[in-house]
């Protein structure tokens, strides 16, 4: 049983390294036709360019009880991942009425039974994946995501981490105009305890 055996490494070592396969698949939304949206509606649909920004397109509330029911749709807490465009780029679904444009806007299906989605979505900010070059544009493809690793520990300590970081992105989004040498202090200090908090060392190494 692989959960078994990251539960034994995480008991030995205090963490395991695992693939993002091990976390869940990858998800994505239905895909939404042009003909399908007006520049004003219901529900907000979220394309690339629009993406963690203000949408611009919308759709029918109809279409969007369907689509939800029907197809894979993110739960709250879920993090959003834009897989072009700015790739990386990560948004917590809060839970209200939105929709995301397919392929380009994906997530992985977490239950949270091994990472916390919060402990996930900072991991997600070290961009542990590879991305496909060549194209007109890059792209994070799914394979590429399945294999990015990340280091997990149990979950007690992934949420002493999380509360660190989280105090750190406070004081540092709290730290507003007349303060920008504090402010660049803080988020390189926030950096800086980030990377050693999700970075492990192997034993004997």
């Amino acid at each position: 049983d692989r959960q078994s055996i990251i539960k034994l490494l995480q008991y030995v070592f205090g963490y395991a390294k695992i693939p993002l396969s091990d976390v869940g698949p990858v998800c994505m939304c239905k895909r939404i036709m042009k003909a399908q949206t007006a520049p004003s509606g219901a529900v907000p649909f979220y394309k690339i360019g629009t993406f963690g920004k203000t949408a611009d397109a919308f759709i029918s509330n109809e279409l969007f009880d369907e689509y939800r029911k029907k197809y894979n749709f993110p739960s709250k807490g879920t993090v959003l991942i834009s897989a072009a465009g700015t790739i990386g780029r990560t948004v917590v679904y809060n839970g209200e009425p939105a929709y995301f444009q397919d392929s380009n806007i994906v997530w992985i299906d977490n239950n949270e039974t091994l990472v916390t989605n919060k402990y996930l979505a900072y991991c997600y900010s070290l961009k542990p994946w590879n991305v496909a070059e060549g194209g007109t544009i890059q792209r994070l493809y799914n394979d590429n995501l399945m294999k990015a690793i990340i280091a997990v520990p149990s979950i007690e300590e992934q949420n002493r981490i999380t509360t660190i970081l989280d105090h750190f992105d406070i004081l540092c989004n709290d730290l507003t105009t007349g303060l920008p040498a504090e402010i660049k202090a803080r988020q390189k200090q926030y950096e800086y305890y980030r990377d050693k908090l999700l970075t492990f060392k192997e034993l004997g190494a």
